[in-house]
C-alpha cells in the first residue's frame, strides 16, 4: 500500500473507527430502505413505491443547507450526535408502528421522512469533519473511502435486507436499522474532537445560509457541479426508485430478488474504488463524468428490455461502478474547491441536489411507470444520459486535483478609532490605487477576477472607478453588512485569493503604498446628540478581532 493509496486514510483511527461504524449504519440503512420499498409494494401502486424514494431522499434536498451551516458554526461532533439520535428514535417509531399494524402507505412515507432527516442533517457535519481526521494530503482517498462505505453497505444491506424481509418480515428489518446507529453513536462519543477556535463570533444560522449561498452563486466551478449533478441524478433516480418493480414487474420475482438486484448495485458501486483514482487521473473530472454518463445510460437500456436475472446481475454490477465513480467524482470537485470555512455548506449544496435529482426523479418516474410501465421509462432516461455528456459545453465539472487551502497569515489590525461593535455597519471600504496607463486594461481584467472573490467572501455594492483628472488613479469600493462581517471577509482568504491580491499590489506604482479608507455608514450610533452627551468617537474601543 503506498504512502497515498486509497486506504491510507484508515491508517489514522478516528476516522477508521467512524468509517467503520459509519459502515454499519448504513447497512441498516439499507436493510430499511429494502424494507419500507417492499412494504410499499405490497400494499400501494407504483407511484407510492417510487415516493419512498423520494421520502428518503427528500429531507436531504429540503435540509441540507441548514445542517450545513449548522455544521460550520456548531461542534461537528456534537451535531452528529443528535442527528442521528434523532435517526434512531425515527427507526425505534417506525419499528413499533409495524409491530402494531398501524403501517399505511403515508405512515410508512412519513416515518421515512424522519429517518431521512436525522441523515440529512449529520450528512454535511460528517462531510466535513473528515478533513479534521486525516492530513489535507489524504482528503481526495478519504472522501471516496466515505463513498464506498455507503456503496459497501449496498452490497451487503439489500441482500441482508430481502433475507430479513422474506423470513422474518419488515418489522425485524426495521428494528435492525434503529439498533445500527448505536456504533456510530459510540464512535462518536469517543472522539477527542479539538474544536477550532475563532477570533470572532459564530454567524447566525440565517446569515450562514446565505453565507454559503453566496459563495455558491460566485464560485463558478461548484456552481456548474452541483446543477450537473442535479440533472444526472434526476436522470438516474429512475433506477433507483423503480428497481422494486424491475424484480416484481420485469421479473416476476420477490423481496429476495429485489435484495439481490440492489446487492449486486451495491457490489458494483463497491468495486468502483479500484477504477476511480486511475479514471480520474486518466481522464480527469469532467471526461470521468461523461463515459459514468454514457455507460449508466447503456446499461438502463438494456435493463428497459432485459428478462433475464443473470443479465440484469451483470448490468446492476456495472451501472453500480460508475453511479459509485461519478457521484465521488462529483463530490470531490466540490470539496476540493471551497476553503474549510464554508465545507460543511458547500457539502451540502452537492449532497442536496444530488438528493434532489434522485426525490425529483423518483416522483416523475413514478409517475410515468404508473401509466406507460418501467420499461418505457427506463428507455426514456437511457436516451437523456446518452446525450447528457453534452452538459459538460456549458457545466462543466473542474479538474482541480488539490484542495482549497486558506491563508492562515494574519493580516495588520485595521486602524480604528471611533468606538463601534461587531454589529456597527454597514461598512464601507475603499481602496485608492495608482496604475500606469499602459496597464490600465490588465488592471481593469484582474479587478473583475477580485469582484468575484470580494463577493463571495461576503461583499456587496462593489465598484470601480477612474479618475478622470487623473487617469493613473482608481478607486475600488465596496461594502459589508457590519464589522463583524467584514472581519469575517478578511479572514476567509484562500492561498489563491493572496495571489490575486499581490498581482493588484505589484501593479501598483508611485511612492505612496495603496490606500485603504473604512467608513461606517450612517454613523448616528458613535454621534453626540447633546453638548452634554459623550462622544462614542472617544468611548474605549469595544471591537472583537
Amino acid at each position: 500500500m503506498s504512502g497515498k493509496g486509497i486506504f491510507s486514510p484508515l491508517r489514522h483511527a478516528t476516522f477508521r473507527n467512524m468509517w467503520l461504524s459509519s459502515t454499519v449504519s448504513n447497512t441498516g440503512s439499507l436493510i430499511q430502505s429494502v424494507a419500507a420499498a417492499w412494504t410499499m409494494a405490497g400494499i400501494a401502486t407504483a407511484d407510492y413505491v417510487a415516493l419512498v424514494q423520494t421520502a428518503s431522499f427528500l429531507p436531504m434536498a429540503l435540509l441540507a443547507l441548514p445542517a450545513g451551516a449548522i455544521a460550520d458554526i456548531y461542534d461537528r461532533r456534537r451535531v452528529q450526535i443528535a442527528a442521528l439520535s434523532l435517526a434512531c428514535v425515527g427507526g425505534t417509531l417506525m419499528t413499533l408502528a409495524s409491530i402494531l399494524g398501524l403501517i399505511t402507505p403515508w405512515v410508512l412515507l412519513g416515518f421515512c421522512f424522519l429517518v431521512g432527516s436525522g441523515g440529512a442533517l449529520s450528512a454535511p457535519a460528517r462531510g466535513a469533519s473528515v478533513g479534521e481526521q486525516v492530513p489535507k494530503d489524504l482528503l481526495p482517498q478519504a472522501v471516496g473511502l466515505n463513498n464506498i462505505s455507503y456503496n459497501l453497505a449496498r452490497s451487503i444491506g439489500p441482500a441482508l435486507g430481502g433475507v430479513i424481509v422474506a423470513a422474518l418480515g419488515a418489522t425485524v428489518a426495521f428494528a435492525a436499522n434503529a439498533l445500527t446507529y448505536l456504533p456510530m453513536l459510540y464512535s462518536l462519543h469517543r472522539w477527542k474532537r479539538v474544536a477550532e477556535v475563532s477570533r470572532l463570533p459564530p454567524e447566525g444560522l440565517l446569515r450562514s445560509v446565505n453565507s454559503g449561498l453566496r459563495y455558491i452563486v460566485h464560485m463558478q466551478p461548484v456552481r456548474r457541479t452541483v446543477l450537473r449533478a442535479f440533472i444526472i441524478c434526476f436522470l438516474g433516480g429512475a433506477l433507483h426508485s423503480l428497481m422494486p418493480l424491475i424484480a416484481r414487474d420485469l421479473l416476476g420475482g420477490g423481496a429476495r430478488t429485489f435484495g439481490l438486484l440492489l446487492g449486486c448495485f451495491g457490489v458494483g458501486a463497491v468495486s468502483g474504488i479500484f477504477v476511480l483514482q486511475p479514471m480520474r487521473t486518466a481522464l480527469g473530472n469532467e471526461n470521468t463524468v461523461r463515459a459514468c454518463s454514457l455507460i449508466l445510460g447503456a446499461s438502463l437500456a438494456v435493463l428497459a428490455f432485459s428478462n433475464s436475472f443473470l443479465l440484469d446481475i451483470v448490468v446492476l454490477l456495472g451501472a453500480g461502478m460508475v453511479w459509485m465513480v461519478l457521484t465521488t467524482t462529483i463530490s470531490v470537485a466540490v470539496q476540493l474547491s471551497v476553503p474549510r470555512w464554508v465545507a460543511g455548506r458547500a457539502i451540502a449544496m452537492s449532497s442536496a441536489a444530488t438528493s434532489l435529482g434522485i426525490a425529483t426523479g423518483a416522483w416523475v418516474w413514478g409517475l410515468v411507470a404508473k401509466e406507460h410501465g418501467v420499461s418505457l421509462v427506463f428507455q426514456i432516461a437511457a436516451a437523456a444520459l446518452l446525450v447528457s455528456p453534452l452538459l459538460g459545453l456549458f457545466l462543466r465539472v473542474a479538474d482541480r486535483t488539490s484542495s482549497t487551502e486558506s491563508d492562515e497569515r494574519a493580516l495588520a489590525d485595521p486602524d480604528v478609532k471611533l468606538g463601534i461593535g461587531g454589529r456597527s455597519g454597514p461598512i464601507s471600504i475603499e481602496l485608492q490605487y495608482r496604475i500606469p496607463s499602459a496597464k490600465a486594461r490588465d488592471f481593469y481584467n484582474l479587478m473583475r477576477e477580485l469582484q468575484r472573490i470580494r463577493s463571495r467572501n461576503g461583499a456587496y455594492d462593489w465598484s470601480l472607478s477612474r479618475n478622470i483628472g487623473d487617469p493613473e488613479q482608481w478607486s475600488e469600493r465596496f461594502r459589508c453588512a457590519t464589522w463583524d462581517d467584514y472581519l469575517r471577509q478578511r479572514s476567509r482568504r484562500t492561498l489563491d485569493d493572496s495571489a490575486l491580491h499581490e498581482r493588484a499590489h505589484e501593479m501598483h506604482v508611485g511612492i505612496e503604498p495603496i490606500k485603504v479608507l473604512r467608513w461606517l455608514d450612517r454613523p448616528s450610533g458613535s454621534v453626540r446628540w447633546r453638548d452634554d452627551a459623550p462622544d462614542r468617537g472617544d468611548d474605549a474601543l469595544r471591537i472583537q478581532v
